[in-house]
């Protein structure tokens, strides 16, 4: 099942300014009703709904103050490293593996860790993980592997069960699975490969790793 695509905040804020006049006329009945096509719509919870509701004006708060950057360059240069490793996997996927991935990096001299590393690693969150993910993006296209469409162009691939995996699978047993040549930008001479498999529910990964010898 494809994800649902969420309301942008200005969207919302247009919305909820619409449902608030139908919302102060209704009766008790209605409002519930109301609630629950907001909830759907929006994806807020009903406390912040009524909150919003019993507002004079609906509108978007301006910040106060300036939040200072929690993540530096370093966070930055390690999540490249580890999102290129995982072959530009989505955040709701790459962010539990963050911090095993970055130590297994680390033992083969591909990153460089400390504690306090490790520790923002640990706690950064998946939507900030796909904020930086997407600025990266935008800083780097040219980085980032074109991807084919869900048709298989080669014929016997098309009967194998291959399809795309839905990040919030609750069922073990659905892998992501990735071939990483680690050979830099030339693939001339001998080189080690990694295949890579994930499992979408329990997040656990296993790797196999092989040397691919060029004459």
């Amino acid at each position: 099942m494809p994800e649902k695509k969420r309301m942008g905040i200005d969207t919302r804020y247009e919305y909820l300014q619409v449902m608030q006049e139908g919302y102060r006329k209704a009766g008790r009945e209605q409002r519930s009703r109301l609630l629950d096509e907001m909830e759907r719509a929006t994806q807020l919870n009903r406390k912040t709904l009524i909150r919003h509701m019993k507002r004079k004006v609906i509108a978007r708060q301006p910040r106060r103050g300036q939040r200072g950057r929690t993540y530096g360059q370093e966070v930055d240069d390690a999540l490249r490293v580890i999102s290129e490793s995982m072959d530009h996997i989505c955040a709701e996927r790459l962010q539990p593996q963050l911090v095993p991935i970055a130590r297994h990096l680390a033992s083969h001299g591909e990153l460089r860790i400390s504690p306090g590393l490790l520790e923002q690693l640990q706690g950064i969150s998946v939507s900030t993980l796909r904020r930086r993910l997407q600025k990266f993006a935008r800083l780097e296209p040219w980085h980032l592997p074109r991807r084919r469409g869900p048709q298989q162009v080669n014929s016997l691939a098309r009967d194998i069960p291959m399809k795309r995996i839905p990040w919030d699978e609750q069922e073990p047993g659905h892998f992501e699975v990735d071939l990483v040549h680690h050979s830099g930008p030339s693939s001339a001479g001998d080189y080690v490969h990694t295949l890579q498999m994930i499992d979408v529910a329990t997040s656990s990964s296993r790797s196999e790793r092989q040397v691919r010898a060029n004459e």
